[in-house]
């Protein structure tokens, strides 16, 4: 199977949902011409110069447009350039894209909402506190919102064409990190289901839950455990809203430990809700409190070295499992 990167896979899946749905638009800073900030919608704008559409430097404006398209039947993806701006826009995301549907029904029957808001997320290229944060965990809490977070370009095409495909408002979380990461992406076309976790390698002794960037650096640490002779499964959620707890307790259920893993502050992290309810849930299956392997409770440095210290790695993943193993 060919391989492509994870910027590739997504601009693949754009060009080919806009070929079949006119009424797909983009929108954002410097996507145009220009190809996005970074890189990712390349040449779309040769193709589909009337819907590939650059905009101010206005992350209200964007959103506002986006909404407006998507209550009008219109299938809007904005691009926040990071996700850290989300923050300048949250009143779209909390109280209208969410929302808006189930209190007035903006079109005939209020059933159709589609927004898929891309945004890169995470830490890597040295942007500094306001540019390398990871937002999920201010998002999850918001009713009415899908949110996806795919760690391999397989799943970016697949998660994003599903997305497009659909009807709901979706926050679409990109890893810088991961663009330029290749893997093999099907030719043929695909789609996988929202609210569908994948066991990203078996195992029997600890059940690893991470997303994104930290499903590869989880895999490495499985790799040196194996070793050892330690069996880790990794299962990714790929989407924190709606959440697979099913696949996540048959893992939970087999191995009965447990290791969280996310690259955001450890307060009120994503991982946050799964570990509630995996204690809701499967409490007596356990053999030891579930251990959380997530970033400190401070900003994110700039200098290299201390975001290399502030950023979770293999190390620290293992470090975590043994803990769990005790």
């Amino acid at each position: 199977m060919r391989e492509i990167t994870m910027a590739a896979a997504i601009r693949e899946a754009l060009r080919e949902e806009m070929r079949k749905d006119n009424e797909i638009y983009l929108l954002g800073e410097d996507i145009g011409a220009y190809g996005g900030a970074m890189g990712v919608t390349g040449d779309l704008f040769k193709e589909f110069p009337e819907r590939v559409l650059d905009t101010p430097i206005s992350e209200c404006g964007i959103m506002g447009i986006a909404i407006g398209g998507a209550y009008s039947g219109m299938k809007m993806v904005p691009e926040i350039m990071y996700a850290d701006f989300l923050s300048v826009c949250f009143d779209y995301l909390l109280n209208q894209v969410s929302k808006n549907r189930y209190m007035t029904g903006m079109q005939e029957g209020g059933k159709d909402a589609c927004m898929v808001l891309r945004t890169p997320t995470g830490t890597g290229l040295r942007a500094a506190a306001q540019h390398s944060q990871c937002m999920e965990q201010f998002l999850i809490p918001i009713p009415g919102l899908k949110i996806v977070a795919p760690s391999t370009p397989y799943d970016a095409k697949g998660l994003l064409k599903a997305a497009l495909r659909g009807n709901d408002p979706v926050v679409f979380l990109e890893h810088k990190m991961l663009y330029y990461t290749p893997g093999p992406v099907p030719e043929e076309d695909y789609i996988i289901p929202l609210g569908q976790a994948d066991v990203k390698r078996e195992g029997t002794d600890v059940t690893v839950i991470a997303s994104q960037q930290m499903v590869n650096r989880s895999l490495a640490a499985a790799e040196t455990l194996a070793k050892e002779g330690i069996q880790i499964e990794v299962v990714d959620p790929r989407c924190f809203n709606p959440l697979d707890m099913d696949t996540i307790l048959k893992s939970v259920h087999k191995t009965k430990r447990v290791v969280l893993v996310n690259e955001a502050s450890g307060t009120g992290n994503a991982v946050n809700e799964i570990y509630v309810r995996i204690m809701d849930e499967a409490f007596n299956e356990l053999k030891a409190a579930p251990v959380k392997v997530c970033g400190p409770d401070t900003p994110i440095p700039f200098a290299p070295q201390l975001e290399d210290m502030w950023t979770r790695d293999e190390n620290d993943i293992i470090e975590g499992i043994r803990k769990a193993l005790k």
